[in-house]
């Protein structure tokens, strides 16, 4: 004589929670995935957004050729000091050599991430980041290099910044006129 069966059986249930469990990891990896991708897109969005803001520095400054050599160099590796005057209000009237040297200022510390701080630390901008600015015949590159949270190819190579396998790079052309 056959009796009914009622409830799961433990195997069942094993099966059921390991087959849960699995689900629930799977979709752990693939939010801590998706969370470091979308960082290294907010940091590509920075990087893009601070080469384009030096490069309307440098045409706002109705920069000659001579200021425009002096915007060169490589920023961003150690604190700048703030030039004076401060070119930051109309009450102080620079010229053009005292706004580029300003403009550079800001732009330093902007790469540092010292427009924002927690307990007194930069906690903005981008990780380790690196501005290289040059310039031929009136075209202006800006080239800005940072470290990301996980290896990736190289941004190529040039002369902004140590090659590394977690080094990012854009690098954005301008002509002025």
């Amino acid at each position: 004589m056959r009796t009914n069966q009622n409830g799961m059986t433990l195997i069942e249930v094993l099966v059921a929670l390991f087959v849960l469990v699995t689900g629930v990891l799977g979709a752990v990896a693939m939010q801590t995935t998706a969370k470091k991708g979308s960082f290294d897109a907010l940091q590509r969005s920075v990087a893009s957004s601070l080469a384009q803001d030096i490069v309307e520095r440098m045409r706002n400054n109705d920069a000659d050729a001579t200021i425009l050599e002096g915007y060169e160099g490589t920023y961003g590796g150690s604190a700048a000091t703030e030039p004076t005057p401060a070119c930051n209000s109309e009450a102080n009237a620079c010229t053009p050599a005292q706004l580029r040297a300003y403009d550079i200022f800001e732009w330093t510390e902007l790469l540092r991430g010292a427009d924002a701080k927690i307990g007194g630390n930069n906690a903005g901008g981008l990780i380790n980041a690196l501005g290289c600015i040059t310039h031929a015949n009136q075209i202006v590159t800006v080239t800005i290099v940072w470290d990301g949270k996980v290896d990736s190819s190289d941004g190529g190579g040039g002369t902004c910044g140590t090659s590394s396998a977690s080094r990012r790079k854009v690098e954005l052309t301008a002509y002025m006129f």
